[in-house]
């Protein structure tokens, strides 16, 4: 399978009035005293200050043209939609393409020196970053998520629309449309709790990729993008 065509230089424009922002959000913090990789698992629900986060970026986006909220079948994406949803009056649409990606350590701890990588039974599914072998390909991520941003690019053209999903896929397509390589250091992704990727159609092509962190001042430091991983403290257990 491969990914979809890609436009040669992301910059062409279509008609000046024809202008569409499809946001990708990342959900807030989530209460996981295990600090287990929770992945795909059901039941994993944000936790206060998680709550704190969405309620900050529903005020942030409060007085925006939004008129589509869509968010991943996932509790904690289906919570940080809501107070956005409810800013401007509108239901949840969940759609699946938004769902985090597969990994074969959902359930595991997976830490610094701790963890399901302290066992040689394991070692077998980190052997290709490139694919990569513990999960879901990312030319498949890269497939769903261009799905489902021009999906909403459709449902709110001319307007705003706000996604809610999880760090590895939103990380992978906005590494394909600003044309990078797909594998990357999981440190230095641009990602960090609630921040907002955006993306802004002309017709039906992008123009431009920003990103913003609303509530940045409530993200622990070590979750932070960029921050170094401390042992103790997993950088995002399911993202």
């Amino acid at each position: 399978m491969s990914a979809p065509e890609k436009d040669d230089d992301i910059t062409v424009v279509q008609k000046d009035d024809d202008i569409t922002v499809v946001h990708l959000m990342r959900h807030g913090e989530v209460e996981n005293p295990g600090g287990v990789l929770y992945g795909r698992l059901a039941g994993y629900h944000l936790s206060e200050l998680g709550r704190r986060m969405a309620d900050r970026v529903g005020e942030h986006l409060a007085a925006r043209d939004v008129t589509r909220v869509v968010a991943s079948p996932l509790e904690r994406a289906q919570e940080t939609a809501e107070p956005i949803a409810k800013a401007h009056g509108l239901d949840i649409v969940t759609d699946e393409r938004l769902i985090e990606a597969e990994n074969v350590f959902q359930g595991k701890t997976f830490g610094i020196g701790d963890g399901a990588l302290r066992r040689p039974a394991n070692w077998k599914h980190v052997v290709n970053p490139f694919r990569p072998s513990w999960g879901e390909p990312y030319v498949e991520q890269v497939i769903r998520m261009m799905g489902a941003l021009n999906a909403a690019k459709d449902a709110a053209r001319g307007h705003e629309a706000v996604l809610v999903s999880h760090q590895l896929p939103i990380w992978i397509v906005r590494s394909y449309v600003e044309k990078r390589r797909l594998w990357h250091d999981p440190r230095k992704r641009q990602c960090t709790l609630a921040s907002l990727t955006t993306f802004t159609y002309r017709g039906d092509r992008i123009v431009s990729v920003g990103y913003s962190e609303p509530a940045r001042d409530l993200v622990p430091a070590h979750l932070l993008a960029g921050a170094k991983p401390v042992k103790g403290k997993g950088k995002a257990f399911g993202a």
